[in-house]
């Protein structure tokens, strides 16, 4: 889906990723469990790599959750978030709510600076429970994961920034997010001393088991 001369993960059909891209934002339904449901949460992303982060943060968090109601969100047309009265591309307030939730926390992991799209739905209903992850301007000479780790959109983080945000999951998250954290350690240690991303991080594929069939 991301045309470039670098290899990337695919994540849809070629029918699919046209209806996706003529739309401009949309629900993936094949990474969502939360159908006929509220979602607890709403992953979001814009870009390839942080797209491919916040997909495994999410099976991470179906895999140490699983009672999790979540919804994945893509993001390839920017000027979906502005409001219609600002650009023509601009989704209606329904339309926006229907995609994202106006009272649900939203994880949203950019490829670029968070300000940019705080900065563009600040006019939307429930804009407070958008939490944008994106460059800090903080890297050195780092493997692809420590450079994710040190900006904060690597899918160890997004699942702990979910685990914070959830109202309702109390103190249900504490061993996950203990999980979580004792495993975002280990993968940094290893890529500071080997100078490589652990494997099983970089050969990281979607779950088939977390497919909905339907999609």
């Amino acid at each position: 889906m991301f045309p470039d001369k670098q290899e990337h993960l695919q994540f849809c059909t070629k029918e699919q990723a046209i209806a996706h891209c003529t739309k401009g934002v949309g629900i993936w339904p094949w990474a969502s469990n939360d159908q006929g449901e509220d979602p607890d949460i709403v992953m979001a992303s814009c870009g390839d790599v942080v797209t491919a982060e916040a997909l495994a943060a999410t099976a991470l968090l179906r895999e140490h959750l699983p009672q999790l109601k979540i919804r994945f969100v893509n993001v390839v047309d920017l000027f979906k978030l502005i409001s219609p009265d600002d650009h023509p591309h601009g989704l209606k307030d329904h339309e926006f709510k229907a995609i994202f939730t106006d009272n649900k926390p939203i994880i949203f992991n950019f490829h670029s600076y968070p300000g940019i799209i705080h900065r563009m739905t600040y006019r939307r209903k429930g804009q407070h429970n958008l939490h944008v992850r994106g460059y800090r301007e903080k890297g050195n000479i780092d493997t692809p994961l420590e450079l994710a780790i040190r900006n904060g959109i690597d899918r160890f983080s997004l699942a702990i920034d979910a685990i914070d945000h959830i109202p309702g999951l109390g103190n249900k998250g504490g061993l996950a997010r203990e999980a979580l954290m004792d495993k975002q350690i280990k993968a940094k240690n290893y890529a500071y001393h080997e100078g490589l991303d652990p494997e099983d991080l970089e050969a990281w594929t979607w779950p088939q088991r977390f497919s909905n069939p339907d999609s």
